[in-house]
């Protein structure tokens, strides 16, 4: 070596590194297009988007390929790979002999880094191309290491029609990652780039297998003979290249959130993906044309969504199959109707068995009905939830605030989208308001998650996002409550055999728009929509007819394992209480207390039962007895002995439901004789002037019918109520006067202090 030989060199490098400078290569993710995949938890691709040139790639790192591969591969292409500067002078000195010698190429030369550069930059097959491949492999020598041009390779190769990368190829012709490839598919991967077109293994098999065998042969200094005979003795069959099509509507919605990424990792699982598509697909026979479902599974622990279904049917254009109804906003029926109970515990507004009114009545001229168009009267807060009950719903949505209740969720998490200009009012608890599945199953993860709601989450790298959505003893007793009974209960253990500590709760928009059901596991929250996107109703569609059962069929395909025994928080513990006050047992004398209950109660508390509505004055109250005779009398009529007896007054609404062994505990007796004069006369009370089941009809297109309402029997005032309505009161023996301004049934009901009462139903037409 000459003094000048280092200089030379050292001008040689500089030249090199000025002209990579300007002259860069066309390297990916700058001006180069580039496909996107979006992948499974497992790397199986869920949808693939080609690029403008509508090739399928799929970017895979060295640890993601079987080392196999990655043997055959440098073996068979490259033996010097891992220390040549990028081209290998001998290969090329002996390509060209050859080609001198044979005159045609009989082999290449080409290191992998100069098929990199060629794959990135397409040269022709002339010298100067071949100049300008060891330019570009020198230059990317020197701006990447060895183990990025090699995966630059594994996710660029031509593997035949639109199929790029090993990756890509071991899913569309093996229908396996990569990772997994045997000794045979390694070879068959290897090969396949030389000529992909020829060697197709799903058009030419045996083509392919030849060209197999090949670098089986070359490979046996490697491996053993017994594994490159298993191998050989492998057949070569390939599946046609089809697009993956798995969660297609959520790939669409990552692709959007991460628009410049060629790879995009979701959390899904592939497996429940599929299995849950195909039960949406059994679903569509019994389904209305334009009707669409969608299904959502979150896991419990991560807030990891395992499972997404938009629509029914994503090649159905006639089920609105583009139109992703998870993120969708609709009206979500009964389903807030847990949060309004489980707030309601918190802020000491009730416990599990506090005592709530289903009849008939008016909240400031609001007039609720159930579903079922029929009342239960006196029902705890553990049976109104469990039956979606509406009236008692809305009661304790009126003691608590509708404002206060939309506050409380937002805090919590889930948003409710109210008409605009609207103040939440008490329908919102019905479904005058709007919700997402997405948002509804990231509440309902807090029965199971502690009162701990969270942001459904699509990769694995997003931040947590949780909020407080109720306590964790309000949490326990609401699960608790849904799991405990009733028709959904039943179901579950119909549709699963035996009872699998799921608690959950269907619902039903106005005018059957909408069917939902979100049910809880200790392991996932499961979230099902069905309706029609456009929002036409489809009458006889409901909650728990259409939406539960599908519900059930999800949780027992993926959640199979029997719970184990849930332990209550330290703030959760029973007690008993006793109707219709509220409070426990233990504080209430046995003479106020008419019913008693088990409920569960948070931090020893028992809040009493709500204020009467339609009656002024304190659940208790005094009366005197005659002494001798125990009847109900008073100083002025009855100056003999008496006695004072406590008396626990139920809600003047439920005195007409009460059963007759209770009216009779709970209603003072007769008076006595000497005190009746001063009271109404002997008798039950009874409505006169309009009899059971009458119809009243308008006269032509003269004025509206009027009523003149008169009862009989009463003492002091007599409250009047028309469809549970406050509409008058007046004293014993007087008249009100209603008007009945529009057509329908209506229940008119009449009671006195006494709790006597008496009700008629009419029809107005």
């Amino acid at each position: 070596m000459t003094r000048k030989t280092p200089l030379t060199l050292a001008a040689a490098l500089a030249l090199l590194l000025v002209a990579d400078q300007l002259w860069p290569p066309p390297l990916p993710g700058r001006a180069a297009a580039h496909a996107q995949v979006v992948l499974a938890r497992d790397g199986t691709p869920l949808r693939a988007f080609p690029d403008r040139m509508h090739i399928w790639r799929q970017p895979v790192s060295i640890e993601e390929v079987s080392p196999r591969y990655i043997e055959a591969l440098v073996a068979y292409e490259d033996r010097s790979f891992w220390w040549h500067p990028g081209v290998n002078p001998w290969a090329l000195l002996r390509a060209g002999w050859q080609w001198l010698r044979h005159g045609q190429i009989v082999s290449g030369g080409s290191t992998l880094t100069m098929q990199v550069a060629r794959l990135l930059e397409p040269t022709p097959r002339s010298f100067a191309g071949k100049l300008r491949q060891v330019a570009r492999a020198l230059q990317l020598e020197l701006r990447f290491s060895k183990r990025e041009i090699l995966e630059l390779y594994l996710s660029y190769a031509p593997m035949g029609g639109v199929v790029e990368g090993v990756e890509a190829a071991s899913r569309a012709y093996l229908g396996k990652p990569a990772r997994r490839l045997s000794e045979s598919e390694a070879a068959l991967l290897t090969v396949l780039p030389q000529a992909p077109s020829r060697l197709r293994p799903d058009r030419y098999p045996e083509r392919a297998r030849q060209a197999r065998d090949k670098v089986l042969d070359r490979l046996r200094s490697r491996w053993p003979a017994t594994t490159i005979a298993d191998a050989r003795q492998e057949p070569v069959i390939a599946l046609s290249i089809r697009e993956p099509l798995l969660a297609p509507l959520l790939a669409e919605r990552l692709r959007r959130l991460k628009p410049q990424a060629a790879r995009i990792d979701s959390t899904i699982d592939a497996g429940m993906q599929q299995s849950v598509e195909q039960l949406l697909a059994t679903r569509l026979a019994v389904l209305p044309p334009r009707v669409s479902m969608a299904t959502l599974v979150v896991d419990n622990a991560s807030l990891e969504v395992r499972a997404y279904a938009g629509s029914a049917d994503f090649t159905d254009n006639a089920r609105f199959a583009h139109v992703d109804m998870v993120q969708a906003a609709r009206s979500p029926g009964s389903t807030l109707k847990p949060f309004l109970y489980g707030l309601a515990l918190d802020e000491g507004l009730t416990h599990s068995e506090s005592l709530l009114a289903d009849v008939p009545q008016s909240f400031s001229g609001y007039q609720p009905g159930n579903f079922q168009a029929s009342f239960s009267g006196p029902v705890s807060v553990s049976e109104a939830l469990q039956k979606s009950l509406n009236v008692p719903a809305v009661e304790v949505l009126a003691q608590l605030g509708p404002a206060r209740f939309v506050s409380l969720l937002r805090r919590g998490g889930l948003t409710l989208e109210l008409p605009r200009g609207s103040a939440p009012n008490l329908g919102v608890i019905l479904g005058g308001t709007a919700v997402t599945l997405e948002g509804l199953v990231g509440a309902y993860s807090a029965l199971a998650r502690a009162g701990v709601s969270g942001q459904p989450r699509y990769f694995a790298d997003a931040p947590l996002e949780e909020a407080r959505m109720m306590s964790a003893g309000a949490a326990f007793i609401i699960r608790d409550v849904l799991e405990a009974g009733g028709p959904l209960a039943r179901l579950v253990n119909d549709g699963l055999g035996e009872r699998r500590g799921i608690a959950w709760k269907t619902g039903t928009s106005f005018g059957f728009r909408d069917a939902w059901a979100v049910g809880v596991s200790d392991r996932f929250t499961v979230g099902v929509w069905i309706g029609r996107p456009d929002g036409t109703p489809n009458p006889g569609f409901f909650g728990g007819n259409i939406a539960a059962p599908l519900l059930v069929d999800v949780f027992s395909m993926i959640d199979d394992a029997p719970p184990p025994a849930r332990i209550p928080p330290a703030s959760v513990s029973k007690a008993r209480i006793c109707w219709p006050l509220g409070t426990r047992s233990d504080t209430t004398p046995r003479e106020l207390c008419h019913q008693e209950r088990t409920a569960w109660i948070l931090d020893g508390t028992a809040p009493p039962t709500f204020a009467d509505r339609l009656r002024g004055g304190g659940a208790r109250y005094t009366d005197q007895r005659d002494s001798a005779s125990g009847l109900r009398v008073r100083a002025a009529c009855a100056p003999g002995a008496m006695s004072e007896v406590a008396i626990a007054r139920w809600p003047a609404a439920l005195e007409p439901w009460l059963d007759g062994a209770t009216r009779q505990r709970a209603l003072p007796p007769e008076w006595a004789p000497e005190c009746r004069h001063a009271r109404a006369p002997e008798g039950g009370l009874r409505i006169v002037g309009v009899s059971d089941g009458e119809t009243i009809r308008r006269a032509g297109n003269g004025p509206a019918p009027e009523l003149r309402l008169e009862a009989r029997g009463g003492q002091a005032d007599l409250i009047w109520l028309l469809n549970g309505r406050q509409i008058g009161r007046v004293a014993a023996g007087g008249v009100l006067a209603q008007r009945f301004s529009d057509a329908g049934r209506y229940q008119i009901t009449v009671m006195d202090d006494a709790g006597r009462y008496d009700r008629v139903e009419i029809s107005v037409r």
